[in-house]
């Protein structure tokens, strides 16, 4: 299934809207993740991959913990390696459980409206 846009004469298929879409929810899904407990970056990938997500690169994974670092919502602590170099797990903190709690009522009110949208009519 192909849209072209008009104003741009590019061709978007699925993919482009997949990943615009994961892109919007990447924070509240990281921050989900980190609720059940510390861990490190290709852990929180592989589990985004094991829910469904597309391929997350570490170019979009590590700079999306280090803003939630930075935003006050994340800590990081350095942890020796077992039989090689240490790891940076994150951990969220009391702000990152609030922010937390604050954009999954937010998504859960949008996916909402869009499916009650997406309800209404036929698709003929």
């Amino acid at each position: 299934d192909r849209h072209t846009s008009n104003s741009h004469d590019v061709v978007m298929d699925d993919n482009h809207w997949l990943s615009e879409w994961q892109r919007g929810v990447l924070d509240l899904c990281v921050l989900h993740i980190l609720a059940d407990g510390p861990t490190y970056g290709y852990s929180i990938a592989a589990r985004l991959t094991d829910a469904g997500f597309a391929d997350v690169k570490g170019g979009t994974l590590y700079p999306l913990l280090k803003r939630l670092e930075g935003a006050g919502l994340v800590d990081v602590e350095w942890r020796p390696g077992e039989a090689g170099p240490g790891r940076k797990f994150y951990l969220i903190n009391t702000a990152g459980r609030q922010r937390l709690m604050a954009l999954t009522a937010s998504w859960q009110r949008y996916s909402t409206t869009v499916t009650r949208l997406l309800d209404e009519g036929s698709l003929s």
